[in-house]
């Protein structure tokens, strides 16, 4: 009993230095995350006030920050905010839940993998924006349009990430199901969905990665609001100001959507650590 204790003891203490180190790393964390941003501004402010960076083309982020404010006061960023969200949500649904689909087909049945493996091989290297001629021809400048644009720059990354996480998985969780007598359903449920969600997550960042970049050229052409047609507006007109507003907007998008991806991530894929 008291070796047991004094190993229960040396085991809960390692576990208390362990968790202090965790919380130590998490609470410095967001602090160092912030610096590197800031700095970058703090910087951006002094060179154009000292005259180095020309105010015209490089103005400095107090009136950056001043117009933005006013475009948010007035309406028309948060209306070109919410188009931007809802084409963006709807694309990359679009192109991730499919990706996910089609991925696991492939990762488990080798028949798929030999038939689908040529065609995915032959059409990822095309560059997607190359495609927007083609896809304005046969979809037209409204909304469908830009959902599809999106859709393709989500589904080869979660497609192709989703086939590897499967195919690394140990064969040994599929004999196991095979010996119970899994359905395909199990299959997909219990074996090839969770054991290859860390790589699925993975798919899902790029793909979030390449959404935005689409839907910036998808909103330069035809559209009539968005983030992206209000960079281009601001260009045309020489609104320098507005046209780095609608730059941090699209970059705050990108930014919480990874933290939001991250906290799934963290929910439903624990185990990854």
């Amino acid at each position: 009993m008291e070796v047991s204790s004094k190993v229960f003891k040396t085991l809960l203490g390692r576990r208390k230095s362990q968790t202090a180190i965790t919380m130590g790393k998490s609470i410095w964390r967001r602090p160092l995350s912030v610096l590197a941003p800031a700095t970058l501004l703090i910087m951006w402010q002094i060179l154009v006030m000292i005259g180095i960076l020309d105010n015209r083309f490089f103005p400095a982020p107090t009136d950056i920050f001043k117009q933005g404010y006013e475009d948010f006061v007035s309406g028309q960023l948060a209306s070109d905010l919410a188009i931007s969200l809802i084409r963006l949500f709807i694309g990359f649904i679009a192109g991730a839940v499919p990706g996910i689909v089609i991925g696991l087909s492939m990762g488990l049945f080798k028949p798929v993998r030999y038939v689908l493996d040529p065609i995915v091989a032959s059409t990822y290297p095309i560059p997607k924006l190359a495609l927007m001629p083609l896809i304005m021809l046969m979809f037209g400048l409204g909304e469908i349009e830009k959902y599809v644009v999106i859709m393709l720059g989500v589904f080869f990354p979660v497609l192709i990430s989703t086939v590897t996480g499967v195919l690394q998985l140990d064969e040994k969780y599929m004999d196991v199901a095979r010996d119970f007598g899994a359905s395909r359903k199990l299959y997909y449920t219990t074996v090839a969905l969770p054991g290859s969600l860390p790589m699925i997550f993975t798919g899902l960042k790029l793909g979030l990665g390449m959404a935005l970049l689409f839907i910036m050229t998808a909103e330069m052409e035809g559209a009539t609001g968005g983030i992206g047609y209000r960079i281009w507006i601001s260009y045309s007109l020489f609104q320098i100001k507005d046209m780095y507003v609608g730059f941090i907007a699209m970059a705050l998008i990108g930014y919480f959507s990874n933290l939001l991806l991250d906290e799934l991530e963290a929910r439903i894929v624990p185990w990854k650590g």
